[in-house]
């Protein structure tokens, strides 16, 4: 993060920001400092202070609401119970599908002798696909509970905000060479 705030912060901004626990909600507040001494100099005409000072206060609402999304994931009661009724499914389904394979096989034992004496073991790799699936599906959800820890399956938000960035700048007509490049992919993954 430091090496980022280089790019726009000056020496005692950037040992401001970095000073603080929320260093996102510092850059915020300072952005409206910022903007409060462009208006009492008279550079922001009052309607341009107030629709920017607008914006801040959705920027400051949307990272409240971020920090809520990371910080807060689902409650533990979620993950613990649905982690023993995955288990709990998973330990009970061959109970279930040894009987009902071995009811088909006495049902095709009259057309098909030989594939019903050994169709039961079916249940094998059955109840192996289906435990798969749902510890599959199980974990899903345990991993898309934080979505912004820089994982291969998390929203990639650097990239989103460095995107919107390069945007931005390029509109405002900066010189290419001060605009930095998009993230690389690491292992085809975005960060």
């Amino acid at each position: 993060m430091e090496d980022d705030l280089l790019l726009y912060l000056d020496e005692n901004e950037r040992e401001y920001v970095l000073s603080k626990d929320n260093k996102a909600v510092a850059l915020l507040n300072m952005q409206s400092k910022h903007l409060k001494e462009l208006k009492e100099r008279e550079v922001l005409w009052e309607f341009s202070f107030l629709e920017l000072e607008g914006l801040l206060k959705e920027m400051f609402d949307l990272q409240g609401k971020s920090e809520r999304i990371k910080n807060f994931p689902y409650p533990r009661q979620y993950a613990t119970l649905s982690h023993s009724f995955v288990w709990t499914f998973l330990a009970l389904l061959p109970l279930g599908l040894v009987s009902e394979f071995s009811n088909i096989s006495g049902t095709i034992y009259t057309n098909f002798p030989l594939i019903a004496e050994y169709f039961v073991w079916l249940a094998v790799p059955f109840c192996g696909v289906v435990s798969w699936v749902f510890h599959t599906m199980m974990r899903i959800g345990t991993v898309g509970e934080n979505p912004f820890e820089g994982t291969a399956n998390d929203v990639p938000i650097s990239t989103i905000a460095r995107g919107i960035e390069r945007d931005l700048r390029q509109m405002l007509d900066e010189d290419l060479g001060q605009i930095p490049s998009q993230f690389p992919e690491k292992f085809n993954v975005q960060m």
